[in-house]
């Protein structure tokens, strides 16, 4: 109890208690405790070097797995713009394929109706023709009969039996002339 109390005690005979100064005297210091803080730096410090050093290889390490991969990125950036100038190109080529295709399908169409709308115009004309010309016929059957039954009327009317006779007999002559005649 008395190193106690010594301690104390020692702690009140101190001159410069109560203010605060740095002190110059370089015995006075204490060289031990500047040694111990040194030591206790150099220590920790190589410590904090090996830590500090790992960092760096890491951060290194990592710029370098960066750089790699920023590198294949760039790489497959060029590629899918090369696939996407690539693509562009064959769209432009089916756009310009398709309207040539279309504009093609078009003359096509138009070329395709021409010629049935003139086939429609040959068949009404001919129809026409046909119908004209079955008139015609119908005309020509109806006056044909009519003339008929005016000349058999006339020749009924003129003729007797023995005229009538005689004249078959000529026309069957006739006949017989141009048998003869074919064979």
């Amino acid at each position: 109890m008395k190193n106690v109390t010594d301690s104390f005690v020692s702690l009140g005979y101190w001159p410069s208690a109560g203010s605060f100064g740095f002190n110059t005297d370089i015995l006075a210091t204490n060289p031990i405790n500047l040694s111990v803080v040194i030591g206790v730096l150099i220590f920790f410090g190589k410590g904090l070097s090996d830590l500090l050093d790992n960092r760096k290889q890491r951060i290194l390490t990592t710029i370098r797995n960066s750089e790699e991969l920023r590198e294949g990125a760039i790489e497959q950036l060029e590629k899918a713009r090369a696939r996407l100038r690539k693509v562009e190109m064959e769209a432009d080529q089916f756009r310009v394929n398709g309207y040539s295709e279309i504009e093609r399908e078009k003359l096509n169409l138009i070329n395709s109706t021409y010629k049935t709308l003139e086939q429609l115009e040959n068949y009404k004309n001919e129809t026409i023709q046909f119908e004209q010309q079955r008139v015609i016929n119908q005309v020509r059957q109806r006056v044909f009969q009519q003339a008929l039954q005016g000349a058999l009327g006339t020749l009924n009317s003129s003729l007797n039996n023995e005229l009538h006779l005689r004249t078959i007999s000529a026309n069957i002559g006739m006949l017989g002339a141009m048998k003869e005649i074919t064979d």
